[in-house]
């Protein structure tokens, strides 16, 4: 119950069984990018590695553990997420929040 142990499965499966490898995600897709994240992921990458992306948005503050550090942030993400799929709007339609 350590930090190396919760690392344990990273580092067991970097790069052998494509852990980290979003090909062949066919269902929607919602990214909510807190700044303090280990790995923020840019916009450009979640809209290549994620075809049915539905919201895409980036946040003034939180981390790794937004539902311990910011719940209401996290609780309207989720929300502005599923939003879309329960108006049906194409993903064309779809408003992404502005960087920033």
């Amino acid at each position: 119950n350590t930090a190396l142990s919760g690392a344990r499965l990273y580092w067991e499966n970097w790069g052998k069984l494509g852990f980290f490898n979003a090909k062949g995600v066919s269902i929607p897709v919602a990214v909510s990018v807190f700044p303090d994240e280990l790995y923020p992921a840019p916009r450009s990458w979640a809209e290549r590695a994620y075809p049915k992306l539905i919201h895409y948005n980036k946040l003034d503050k939180g981390g790794h553990f937004a539902a311990w550090e910011q719940p209401q942030l996290l609780s309207e993400e989720v929300r502005a997420g599923f939003r879309s799929l329960r108006s049906g709007v194409a993903k064309s339609d779809v408003h992404f929040a502005k960087a920033g």
